[in-house]
């Protein structure tokens, strides 16, 4: 599974620097963990604040360090928001490709991909939170960032590959499109997350989250299936 939390930040300079470094006697100097530390409290203050909510404070606070220094590795608020926003995807987009969905036929890659997506959005809430802050702001960052953009093109490949072999065989319809059934996926494991607390105390049951759960990700399935099938 993907953790969005434990982003790689370090890079050959962070390596030379950790190498240079000479700890004073009795103080731990580890710049590559602080780096980390603090890339890990700016997701998950972003996740919890938004870009405009957020504290370069907390962040330092909760990565056990002085804003001064998020600043040092970070620059501004912005450029590291831009890195999560950029990661979040980048986890989501790598958690796909690591199903091989080449490896099954059609219509089982079209189930094993939704069943992960949902259980994807449903165990990371951070990744919908950072999305729906971004959709607040208009797409700002996603739009000056070609990496993102790069990043999301498997999203629709993967599901293109699926849907050709699915027509070869016969068993898809010839006018289903991967960007259709990617929002189609999309739609209904973003819902699950983004709205679990006003439709869950408006429809739901609160002693049986795990039934419903379970029934509203086999109804993904059966849903992206009888869109795609002849």
């Amino acid at each position: 599974m993907v953790n969005l939390s434990g982003v790689n930040v370090v890079n050959d300079e962070d390596k030379t620097l950790s190498s240079q470094s000479s700890p004073a006697p009795g103080r731990k100097n580890d710049p590559i963990g602080l780096k980390q530390r603090i890339f890990d409290s700016a997701l998950a203050e972003f996740a919890e604040s938004g870009l405009m909510g957020a504290r370069m404070e907390n962040i330092a606070s909760n990565a056990h360090t002085t804003k001064r220094m998020v600043v040092y590795h970070y620059k501004t608020k912005e450029a590291l928001y831009m890195l999560v926003l950029e990661h979040v995807y980048r986890g989501i987009r790598q958690h796909e490709l690591d199903l091989d969905l080449s490896s099954f036929p059609p219509a089982e890659a079209i189930v094993k991909l939704v069943e992960a997506s949902f259980d994807f959005h449903v165990s990371h809430p951070e990744f919908i939170r950072i999305v729906s802050t971004e959709n607040m702001l208009r797409g700002r960052f996603i739009r000056q960032s070609t990496s993102i953009r790069e990043i999301n093109k498997t999203a629709l490949t993967l599901l293109e590959d699926i849907l050709a072999r699915g027509k070869q065989s016969h068993l898809f319809k010839d006018d289903a499109q991967a960007r259709d059934v990617h929002r189609l996926i999309s739609s209904l494991c973003v819902h699950q997350v983004a709205n679990q607390y006003t439709f869950g105390a408006l429809f739901e049951n609160p002693d049986e989250v795990d039934l419903q759960t379970a029934h509203y990700r086999q109804l993904a399935v059966m849903v992206a299936l009888r869109y795609v099938m002849k």
